[in-house]
């Protein structure tokens, strides 16, 4: 029911739902110039924090991980009997026993890392220490901050009123709520990992059923601008930063338009996170009204539940130990062991092999040497780039290597492990199959654009 206009409540309820939505919009989506380049206040303040607790992070982390895999032990297998009935304990260390498998490979890999012991495949530059030392940190004062602070965009309204303004834009070309909107703004001008922060929490509070949580996490949760810079500069194409992310941008509206319709993310279910079916009216425009006074009514009653000043700091806690607590781990294990098989074994080499006759009806120059780095991107977003600066020496083909990678989207160093690592349902072979099959939609997209715009 709306809230009446006359009533004495409806101001309180407008202000409930302003200043929060706006703090939040601000922090998470307001592009602002630092130095020389574009980011947004999170991604500043999760920098300081990084900075702040650089003197001790990586023990702390270390910390972190080794807690989650001996708690988990304890409370999956043990069921030790005082952590029975801690709701927190029990949410944050029950996990399935391929999920403990998980935490505990990660507690190893990351103890092995820091002291320099075990195989030196484990704990090389290239693997477990560029995880702990050049990923886990970021990802943690990410992690701190997004937490605390994310219910500022989903409690008090905004997603509401964005998510059914946009629904006739949105639900058509992607098969998504209007509000996933936000989700891909906050990856853009932000983190990926924003985005998937924001997705999980809403599949979990039944806003996403699993087909649009699964299509949002693997399509919307875009590369920011910022790391954008960083691949073509990897590359030694800064100066054509401009078409480079105009290709990107086309390039993603076009697998976000065609890869949700097939498989696998096409076959899964229309349900909630608890079986219920989805509710099909649920972005119904009621009949008399229009559809901004409904978007905001709609807000407003999201505002008038959301809670006080307290419950909002207990629930971002709670989001920001989930966070850390359950991907931490799963990051270690899986980006470690993704880069062990990219650096030591050839798996991805032959994998790319198939795409050679591919990039060849492309006319894409160096065709054998850029299949080589197609594969490889699912290990880590940046090692496509590497090898291209290193061994190819085509400005077209290093356009293309740089795009294909920002595009194809789904790494395990970091967006792989994270959904993984979520509720968000999707497991490591449909990943892999969604990272190919955005592969063959962007790459005749990329290549067009880059034959059109690099000399």
């Amino acid at each position: 029911m709306a809230i009446s206009r006359t009533s004495p409540d409806f101001w309180r309820t407008l202000f409930a739902f302003t200043v929060p939505s706006l703090i939040g919009v601000f922090l998470f989506m307001t592009p602002v110039p630092v130095g020389d380049v574009v980011t947004i206040p999170i991604a500043v303040m999760a920098k300081n924090v990084q900075q702040f607790v650089a003197p001790f992070i990586h023990p702390l982390i270390v910390a972190i991980v080794c807690i989650t895999g001996l708690m988990s032990l304890a409370v999956s297998v043990f069921n030790v009997k005082p952590f029975r009935h801690v709701h927190i304990i029990q949410h944050l260390f029950k996990v399935s026993p391929i999920w403990l498998v998980t935490r505990l490979a990660g507690m190893v890999f990351i103890l092995m890392t820091y002291f320099k012991v075990g195989p030196h495949a484990i704990h090389s530059d290239n693997t477990g220490t560029l995880v702990l030392h050049d990923l886990l940190p970021v990802l943690f004062s990410v992690f701190i901050l997004a937490g605390l602070l994310l219910p500022l965009l989903l409690n008090f309204g905004l997603l509401e009123l964005v998510g059914t303004l946009f629904t006739k834009v949105m639900r058509p070309l992607f098969g998504v709520p209007g509000r996933s909107a936000v989700n891909c703004v906050a990856s853009w001008l932000g983190d990926g990992s924003v985005g998937i922060l924001m997705t999980a929490r809403q599949y979990e509070e039944k806003f996403y059923t699993e087909r649009e949580a699964a299509i949002i996490g693997t399509t919307f949760s875009a590369v920011s601008i910022t790391f954008c810079l960083v691949v073509i500069g990897q590359v030694k194409l800064e100066y054509l930063f401009a078409p480079f992310y105009l290709t990107v941008c086309l390039a993603g509206f076009v697998a976000a338009f065609i890869v949700p319709r097939l498989p696998p993310l096409r076959f899964k279910k229309q349900v909630y996170i608890d079986g219920s079916p989805a509710d099909e009216n649920a972005e119904a425009v009621p009949e008399g009204k229009t559809l901004f006074k409904h978007a905001l009514d709609v807000a407003l009653l999201k505002a008038q539940k959301a809670p006080g000043v307290k419950g909002t700091l207990q629930e971002g806690t709670h989001n920001a130990l989930d966070m850390v607590f359950a991907v931490l781990p799963v990051v270690m294990a899986v980006g470690t062991t993704a880069l062990i098989i990219a650096e030591y074994t050839p798996i991805f080499q032959y994998l790319g092999k198939p795409f050679i006759p591919f990039l060849e009806l492309l006319q894409i120059p160096e065709a054998e040497k850029a299949a080589e780095t197609i594969v490889v991107g699912f290990a880590d977003m940046f090692i496509p780039s590497i090898l291209a600066a290193s061994s190819i020496e085509s400005d077209v083909t290093r356009f293309i290597v740089a795009a294909m990678s920002v595009t194809q989207l789904i790494y395990m160093s970091e967006v792989g492990a994270l959904l993984l690592g979520s509720k968000i349902p999707v497991n490591l072979w449909e990943l892999f199959l969604i990272f190919i099959l955005r592969t063959i939609v962007t790459l005749p997209v990329i290549t067009l654009m880059a034959h059109w715009l690099v000399a």
